[in-house]
């Protein structure tokens, strides 16, 4: 076996899948998804094909022409990581049919009751596959390295509605050829038991397509009772039909075309047709992800003054840089993040202002300098291009691809101007758009158009040392230096006065409290949040970071504040450090049970993959 990615089975010796056709009847009383999911490969291929599953019940595979059974093996075994290994024995093959059913265990899946929803009336379902969890809603080759277009046809009961990252071509009631002909031979079995499912009373098929060839872990779905509000000539934004989320969810992103614009103008043409926006329930474990046409958005970036739409600026970014040129696997996952960190972080400057732009860059430099805190015993993913052989991508997903990343590139950026920089960044995305590249590619690319630039900078310092290079940089603004000054004097027993954060908003609080000690005395907490109310703030950048110093400096008239937040949202952003601050560390005993006792309560209604995170810090520190 020749692997292509540590976190799949996929071989490089077989051919890759380039379109997958999916039929999906949703049955939510059991948390299941019925389906078949028809792969065409590249080339006819004899021998085995070795495919990613992950709790997936695997009823038959067929030659989709003669309708024949395929050989097929799955391991007897689950990987911890990777799933179970699916290989299915070819002769000369192009295409196989799959008739399969998901798991309510499906890491990518999250089935909400109706009591876990807004209205709480129907229920709701949707995915996130990002890094290794598209195989646990269809078998693939679940590697970047792999981009598919693909089709779908949900089957959905007919009150709900869904999204895709994909283009919505039709809703309408069930038909024949909705399953293509080839189940309706079938006497008896999962194909008998599928047809007469589809065909229930109260069933709707909603059709999409998705013609762009897209990474794995981009396919996207979301089904519930769904409204929508037009906030752009390009842009809707969705949410459950609530009247109160969807209007304040419309005032938040108003300004999206305008952010479009600026990228237009930054990277070249937009080439997904559509950007429109899903603000999903609160368990969404994300602050955004980047789905094509249809990002996802967590409620939390709703804040009321439209700050949450940088948010916005970043997953619009990845339409050019993660969407169109793409990581080949996830030890490569700067090119991604770094990338689109750079470019939101422009976006926002010709939107909101250099000194917006600069509180950004402030607040990822605090974030890295943390994090180097964090792996301080494994230094390997401090790196940009890290080795995650046998390493579960969730457990080690950190802000250093984000912002080293962007500390490279920035490097790049002043080592030879802006203006040609930009020539180069559009250069370098019409040459890999709609490709999957590694770190080495994009070096070779960076050599080749800027002559002896590694003479000026030690790439191979940026991209395999480890820690912060010496040549990374810290902002410079007059706001910037004002709010850590500020910060410093805390630390000298002074609180800023009124007058001196009369126009802070949420950005400006959360580079404050980021630039504080660690841990201050108790009263120094009580006395900041008479105050300014900062636990009280509708903004979760700012109520988490000052949960965090009350936290640290065992403020325990906070504690249930801390227990309302963790039970309020599933954001990893949030759940890692308030459950790690309750942990970590000599002493903890009263937080450590009061951290058990809300994550059982709270466990159901987060994502499975945030549910995987709580328990890797229990792990490690309970």
């Amino acid at each position: 076996m020749a692997p292509v990615d540590p976190h799949s089975f996929t071989d490089s010796t077989h051919p890759l899948t380039t379109h997958i056709a999916l039929t999906l009847y949703f049955h939510f009383p059991s948390s299941t998804i019925h389906a078949t999911a028809l792969l065409t490969l590249q080339t006819p291929h004899t021998g085995q094909l070795s495919l990613d599953t992950r709790s997936l019940t695997i009823h038959k595979i067929l030659d989709p022409e003669t309708l024949t059974p395929l050989p097929f093996t799955l391991s007897s075994s689950e990987h911890p990581i990777n799933g179970r290994h699916l290989t299915v024995s070819l002769n000369n093959h192009s295409s196989i049919l799959i008739l399969y059913s998901t798991s309510p265990s499906s890491s990518a899946l999250q089935w909400l009751s109706p009591p876990q929803t807004f209205k709480k009336i129907h229920p709701f379902v949707y995915t996130q596959c990002q890094s290794v969890h598209a195989r646990s809603v269809f078998p693939c080759q679940d590697t970047p390295a792999a981009r598919v277009c693909y089709s779908a046809k949900l089957n959905v009961p007919r009150q709900l509605s869904a999204v895709m990252s994909a283009r919505h071509c039709d809703r309408r009631d069930p038909v024949g050829s909705d399953l293509d002909g080839v189940l309706t031979k079938e006497a008896t079995g999962f194909g008998s038991d599928l047809k007469s499912l589809w065909f229930e009373e109260g069933r709707i098929v909603e059709e999409f397509v998705m013609d762009q060839s897209i990474p794995p872990y981009l396919f996207a779905f979301a089904v519930g009772e769904l409204g929508f509000r037009e906030v752009g000539p390009r842009t809707r934004v969705y949410s459950e039909a609530v009247d109160g989320v969807l209007d304040a969810a419309a005032r938040e992103f108003a300004g999206t075309e305008e952010m479009i614009r600026q990228a237009e103008r930054l990277f070249g043409e937009y080439d997904w047709e559509r950007f429109d926006l899903l603000v999903l329930p609160p368990s969404f474990p994300y602050g955004g992800m980047e789905n094509p046409r249809m990002v996802f958005l967590t409620p939390t970036v709703i804040k009321g003054d439209a700050s949450g739409a940088q948010v916005v600026a970043h997953e619009l970014a990845h339409s050019w840089t993660g969407n169109l040129i793409t990581n080949k696997n996830n030890e490569h996952f700067w090119l991604n993040e770094g990338f689109t960190t750079y470019a939101e972080r422009r976006i926002v400057e010709a939107v909101k202002g250099e000194d917006i732009a600069a509180l950004n860059v402030g607040i990822g430099w605090r974030g890295l300098n943390e994090e180097m805190e964090r792996f301080k015993d494994n230094m390997e993913f401090t790196k940009l291009k890290n080795n995650q052989e046998g390493v579960d991508p969730d457990d080690i997903y950190s802000q250093v691809p984000y912002e080293k990343g962007f500390q490279f590139l920035w490097r790049i950026e002043r080592q030879i101007g802006r203006p040609a920089f930009d020539e180069f960044l559009k250069k370098y995305i019409a040459t890999f758009k709609f490709k999957s590249i590694d770190t080495e590619t994009f070096l070779d690319f960076l050599k080749a158009n800027v002559p002896e630039i590694e003479k000026e900078i030690d790439l191979q310092q940026w991209t395999e040392g480890t820690g912060i290079p010496p040549d990374a940089h810290e902002p410079v603004s007059n706001l910037y230096t004002k709010i850590v000054s500020l910060a410093n004097d805390f630390k000298l027993g002074r609180m800023p006065r009124e007058d001196e954060v009369a126009d802070w908003k949420g950005q400006e609080w959360e580079l404050y409290l980021e630039n504080l000690p660690k841990a201050v005395e108790a009263s120094q907490v009580l006395a900041l949040d008479a105050r300014y109310r900062l636990s009280e703030s509708k903004d979760y950048e700012v109520k988490v970071a000052f949960l965090q110093l009350a936290i640290s400096s065992r403020c325990r008239d906070y504690y249930g504040e801390v227990e309302k937040t963790l039970k309020e949202v599933g954001r990893m952003k949030y759940l890692r450090p308030l459950y790690s601050g309750l942990v970590h560390g000599a002493g903890k005993d009263e937080e450590k049970i009061l951290a058990k006792r809300v994550f059982a309560e709270a466990r159901e209604c987060y994502h499975p993959i945030a549910q995987g995170v709580v328990e890797a810090i229990f792990a490690k520190h309970v």
